[in-house]
């Protein structure tokens, strides 16, 4: 099926800036790209051709840091957190992560697909069409499992390509309390090489209130061991040099950063590991540390933005309000925020052979806008321009 789109404007993100082409055509051919470029050189459409009317297409947005899949919500954390008690204080007390564990236990699967799909569809109606789902309210074999499968399950549901990660030193559980290295050797001995098949990569939560580098250390090279790519959140509250850590183990990404630092910096940039940054995190725990972007810019770190949707410390559907929260609180810069939910998120999924930019060869995924700059798809809050988008070359 042969499918072209006419009197276009596109970004494409090929090379270092937006690769703009103002009068372009798009030629999706069996769900691939055959040809993207100026309309001179266009070949002649052999099958539907749609007038874009000088919209502007962008690569299908992806969102390469979530935890959609979860039951349950924390709205009274969130309000306690507002009368002064610390996101550590409630972990601490039985809360945060290990409550939304206690409601994810016990929802079915099928309970976890049919409360996901709605935060889901939020993000495919703003041009989403790759998503990055993460375990890690389960801490159990089962339960972990349970989540991966949800998350697998949404991709079936929905024209949207799944990435799922397993993140099973996401937290303690209650019945490990005092066992943190027992729990470590359960993930990396049990969990991480019977997860081949639902998982696409392995992560760690590396912090004070969760594990340390040496065991987050264990939990990395379980996932080599067993052939699986590694992420890591690091560097979210304090400085344990994760993100160093991960760039060791040959990491895609590493996620936070708040307090990264240049030795970070540069370890990451060797390793070709990118800097995930989540701005909606840092918005709701009010912080006030922020990324080191300079570094990242001085050592040439690539930058992707993502939503991290989760109902403890980012619960946004919106990828659109993080691109304009990361170039208001980080100060990014139009190109730098489009870049990080097109081509460097793709980088930190591992994927940029596939997506995240418009280019030949590539998967037709794309996002169509009624915009006249890009630059409007970072400066507007609380407003979706999408006017089409394209999965595998339908359109959807």
């Amino acid at each position: 099926m042969e499918r072209t789109w006419i009197n276009a404007r596109l970004a494409t993100m090929v090379g270092d800036g937006l690769g703009v082409v103002d009068d372009g055509v798009v030629v999706s051919r069996d769900g691939r790209i055959a040809y993207a470029g100026p309309r001179a050189r266009a070949p002649e459409p052999t099958g539907e051709t749609i007038d874009c009317g000088g919209r502007w297409i962008t690569p299908g947005l992806i969102d390469c840091h979530t935890h959609l899949v979860h039951a349950g919500d924390r709205a009274g954390e969130w309000a306690m957190r507002l009368d002064g008690a610390s996101y550590e204080e409630i972990a601490r007390a039985g809360g945060g992560i290990v409550s939304t564990m206690r409601a994810t236990r016990a929802a079915s699967e099928a309970d976890l697909v049919a409360t996901a799909l709605p935060r889901l569809d939020a993000l495919l109606a703003e041009g989403v069409t790759t998503i990055e789902i993460k375990s890690g309210y389960g801490l159990t074999v089962a339960d972990e499992f349970k989540m991966l499968r949800a998350a697998r399950s949404l991709g079936e549901q929905r024209r949207v390509r799944v990435a799922t990660t397993l993140l099973g030193a996401h937290a303690l559980p209650p019945e490990y309390a005092g066992r943190a290295d027992d729990y470590v050797a359960l993930v990396a001995d049990e969990m991480i090489p019977a997860a081949h098949g639902l998982a696409d990569a392995v992560d760690a939560f590396c912090e004070g209130i969760g594990f340390t580098p040496e065991q987050t250390k264990r939990v990395l090279a379980a996932a080599r061991r067993s052939g699986l790519p590694v992420k890591l959140h690091a560097e979210q509250l304090s400085a344990l040099h994760g993100a160093s850590l991960a760039a060791s183990f040959g990491a895609l990404s590493a996620d936070h950063l708040e307090y990264a630092d240049e030795a970070d910096a540069k370890a990451m940039a060797a390793a070709g590991t990118i800097a995930v940054l989540l701005p909606g995190a840092f918005y709701f725990m009010r912080e006030t540390k922020l990324p080191p972007v300079d570094l990242f810019r001085a050592h040439h770190v690539p930058i992707a933005i993502a939503t991290d949707c989760n109902p403890g410390t980012s619960p946004t559907t919106s990828l659109l309000l993080m691109l304009n929260m990361a170039a208001t609180l980080f100060r990014l810069t139009v190109t730098e925020a489009l870049r990080g939910v097109t081509v460097n998120a793709a980088r930190a999924l591992g994927l940029a052979d596939t997506i995240g930019t418009i280019e030949p060869g590539k998967a037709c995924d794309l996002a169509i806008w009624d915009i006249s700059d890009p630059a409007e798809l970072v400066y507007r809050i609380g407003f979706n321009p999408l006017h089409l988008r394209v999965k595998d070359g339908e359109c959807c």
